[in-house]
């Protein structure tokens, strides 16, 4: 294997690897202390920087925890930022040793400043994810988002940010910023400014009211498999229900065997491999908190039934009217760490740009419903476009465009629009 970064020492936390030959995945090591939910933070990393994990191998005592993943990017003319990557990775492990951590604060805190990107720029097809590839390109997290089209068509656009680097507090970054927008909108980009945000812009957290019909089908924990609505299930989707998800404490004298582990579980062992093209594998030997199997068949079963659900229906997506026009809804539970679906908002809007579907009003908010917190994506679409959106069919082909590319499929997201 040949080593990205030449100067990789084998003390260092992180470590990435390229293949051999050409199409061999990379692969990512993290070796270092363990602390709850570290696997799901470095997964979440690797999928902001649009990278598909096709096997992994987790193991932890409990104190130490060593991370095995094999990773390819989505696409091969995707240019991965993977020395950033490796910082960003560096800054998510626990410090090897403790006592150093008050003395050197990680450079990529959650806690990292928002900022306010506002700007002005003539509308166009495409714009919002031109301005959010920027954004992804230059390292920085999209938080909130507002915006609006004015009746001369006109975009004035908010984009809550944090810099992944923390250093959008120097003009150096900013005009970077700002210059890379410039140059991506050419003449249509009328003006651009950063700040500090502040606690005026608070009440943007919240997404506005949602009518109770569209609430209760975003939110409820089972969905209709009727095909005349657009949340209905596409064939692929389907195949999920196929899913098998068990419990075994034969294998094991101190674990349970299980395929996916939530909730209060502590995984000690996990693997994740490619059955065949379409299928994949994941086995979980878990443990109660207090080091014990989990022996209760009701709680086996009530894990294996959620799980499901959750492989079923990781997020959620409808269009439905507002007023008179087509309004896209995407919804997804955020973690019990606040965070919220990696790159939903870049998905999205990608999936809208290659059809030819212009955004009218765009926000980002969150919503709380089911005893749970959700990040609720809202669209509202440009009626002046080549498809009828008050048909149900081109809904829900749109509805399955957007699904698919949030979830990844992107070898198959072609839509053809066939109405009268």
């Amino acid at each position: 294997m040949w080593r990205c970064d030449t100067e990789t020492s084998s003390d260092d936390a992180v470590s990435i690897e390229k293949g051999k030959k050409v199409g061999d995945p990379y692969v990512i090591t993290v070796n270092c202390p363990d602390k709850t939910g570290l696997s799901c933070d470095i997964c979440h990393a690797i999928l902001e920087f649009d990278l598909f994990i096709t096997r992994g191998d987790v193991s932890t005592d409990g104190i130490r925890c060593y991370i095995i993943l094999w990773v390819t990017p989505h696409s091969r003319s995707h240019v991965v930022r993977w020395g950033n990557l490796k910082e960003h990775l560096l800054s998510i492990c626990p410090p090897l040793v403790p006592s150093l951590y008050l003395l050197q604060p990680l450079p990529h805190s959650s806690s990292s400043p928002l900022y306010l990107l506002k700007f002005c720029s003539l509308d166009r097809k495409g714009l919002l994810h031109d301005v959010t590839r920027v954004l992804d390109e230059l390292d920085h997290t999209i938080q909130r988002v507002k915006v609006t089209t004015t009746p001369d068509g006109c975009s004035l656009d908010l984009f809550f940010i944090t810099d992944n680097l923390g250093l959008l507090h120097t003009k150096e970054r900013q005009d970077k910023l700002c210059e890379r927008l410039y140059t991506v909108l050419g003449e249509s980009c009328i003006s651009c400014e950063i700040q500090l945000a502040g606690s005026q812009y608070d009440n943007l957290q919240r997404v506005s009211s949602l009518s109770p019909l569209v609430a209760e089908e975003l939110f409820r924990f089972t969905l209709s498999d009727n095909e005349s609505r657009s949340q209905a299930l596409s064939s692929d989707i389907k195949e999920l229900k196929k899913a098998s998800v068990k419990t075994d404490n034969s294998l094991s004298p101190a674990h349970t065997l299980l395929q996916i582990s939530y909730y209060s579980i502590q995984v000690s062992y996990g693997r994740f491999l490619p059955v065949n093209k379409s299928h994949r594998e994941l086995d979980l030997f878990v443990q109660h908190k207090d080091g014990k199997k989990i022996v209760d068949p009701e709680k086996q079963e009530a894990i294996c039934s959620r799980l499901k659900l959750e492989m079923l229906h990781p997020l959620r997506v409808l269009i439905t009217n507002r007023g008179p026009e087509a309004e896209l809804l995407v919804v997804n539970p955020t973690e019990l760490s606040g965070r919220g679906r990696p790159r939903v908002f870049y998905d999205v809007t990608s999936a809208l740009k290659s059809l030819g579907i212009c955004v009218f009003l765009a926000e980002i908010g969150r919503h709380s419903a089911a005893e749970r917190e959700w990040e609720v994506y809202r669209f509202l679409l440009d009626e002046n476009c080549s498809f009828q959106l008050s048909s149900t069919q081109v809904r829900n082909q749109i509805v399955d465009k957007v699904r698919r590319t949030l979830m990844g499929w992107r070898s198959s997201i072609g839509v053809s629009f066939n109405y009268k």
